[in-house]
Formats: C-alpha cells, sequence, structure tokens
C-alpha cells in the first residue's frame, strides 16, 4: 500500500485533488488584505520575489487570486524541493498556473538560483519558502533568497496568509490546512530592495519581516 500510494501517477493524482480543494477554499474564505503594493506589482506583472513561511503554503494562492481579481494575466513561477514531497507541491501549485522550479534555497541550489535569475530577468515573478524544505521552521537558514535578490535586482515582498480555524498537520513545519468558509487575513511588507552583494548581510532583516508578516496576519484572525 505504502508503494502505490509513493507512485508519481498516484502521487500526481493526490497533489490534483489538494489542488482543487484549496483552489475551492480559498475562494470562500472572508479574507482581510494589507498588501503594501504587493497586488498592484503582480497586476501590473512587474517581476518579483514572494516569500513566506513553508506553513502558510497552502492558503498563499489567495495572493494570487487578488493578483488575478486586480488584472494579473500571468501565474509565475514557484521553487520546489526536487524531493518527492516537492514534487507534489508543485503539482498542487499548478492547479493556480504556477510553474515549478526545482532546486533548494540550501542544498544544491545553484541550478534552481540560475533558473529562477533567468526567470526574473524575463519578467516573472517567483514564490519560494525561505525556511522548505525541512526546517527549521520559521529560519531562513540558507542565504540563497537574499542571493536572488541581489542577483536580480527585483524586489523582495515577505508574506503570510494566515486562516483561523484551521488543520495544523503534526509535521516539521506545523502547516495549517484551511477550511472553507473561514476567516482569514494576507499581508505583505513593504517591498524590500536588497543591494548587490549584500544577499547574505541582508539575511536578518528579511527573516524579521516574515516574521512581522505572519504575526500580523495571526493577529487579524483573532
Amino acid at each position: 500500500m505504502k508503494g502505490w500510494l509513493k507512485s508519481p501517477r498516484v502521487q500526481a493524482a493526490l497533489a490534483g485533488a489538494m489542488g482543487r480543494y484549496l483552489r475551492f477554499v480559498v475562494r470562500t474564505i472572508r479574507w482581510q488584505v494589507e498588501d503594501h503594493g504587493a497586488i498592484a506589482a503582480l497586476a501590473r506583472e512587474e517581476p518579483g520575489i514572494f516569500a513566506f513561511w513553508h506553513e502558510t503554503l497552502p492558503s498563499m494562492p489567495v495572493l494570487l487570486m487578488k493578483a488575478r481579481q486586480a488584472g494579473c494575466a500571468h501565474a509565475g513561477y514557484i521553487l520546489v524541493s526536487r524531493h518527492r514531497d516537492g514534487q507534489f507541491v508543485g503539482h498542487a501549485m499548478g492547479r493556480f498556473g504556477l510553474l515549478p522550479i526545482a532546486g533548494s534555497t540550501s542544498r544544491g541550489g545553484a541550478a534552481g538560483l540560475r533558473a529562477m535569475i533567468r526567470a526574473l530577468r524575463s519578467g516573472a515573478s517567483i514564490a519560494l519558502t525561505p525556511d522548505g524544505p525541512r526546517g527549521p521552521r520559521r529560519v531562513v537558514a540558507a542565504a540563497g533568497v537574499g542571493q536572488l535578490a541581489a542577483l536580480s535586482g527585483a524586489p523582495l515582498f515577505a508574506c503570510a496568509a494566515f486562516t483561523r480555524p484551521a488543520i495544523r498537520l503534526p509535521s516539521w513545519d506545523r502547516m495549517r490546512i484551511p477550511l472553507p468558509f473561514t476567516h482569514g487575513a494576507l499581508v505583505c511588507r513593504p517591498a524590500i530592495s536588497v543591494p548587490r552583494g549584500a544577499g547574505e548581510a541582508m539575511m536578518p532583516a528579511i527573516g524579521s519581516a516574515l516574521q512581522e508578516a505572519i504575526a500580523a496576519a495571526e493577529a487579524r484572525c483573532r
């Protein structure tokens, strides 16, 4: 049974079902939004980096939904790991039109970094989780996200989507699965500009912005 569940065909089917569920749920939630220009940037189809903690991944499609309502026609890319779990995420997010870039901000990520830079320079946006794929939770453990912003010159938005109530998984990131017809908050902090060569030095500021975003989103859901 375990081997059957891990087969690529079954994993793709499960990921597709999860993507359809999330697309339905995100539309039924009553959202509060504080975006500091992130949605407008997506609507203008300007290249940008949208970073968020791994635990908020199931609710983050609300950002794309709001951007499309504002006129965005293109979805962009999402960084996923080469591991089976990463491929699952890629299939699920494909339901929202996001294209996967395989790589990691911490392990063997050179190819992924180059692919993301090419995407940003072509005018696309990138979504990524700086504490993924395996943690530690809510810690920017690698300099990849700072390097990406520094080398590409694209603005970085620290984002968070939080819903209450939600199903909390017993995983390393304590991922929250949103439930339909509940309350949610989307928060994007003001854009961070990372000068070339300052990627690593800006890591504390990026981590602080991510913490501020999720704290604000959680507070709005109380």
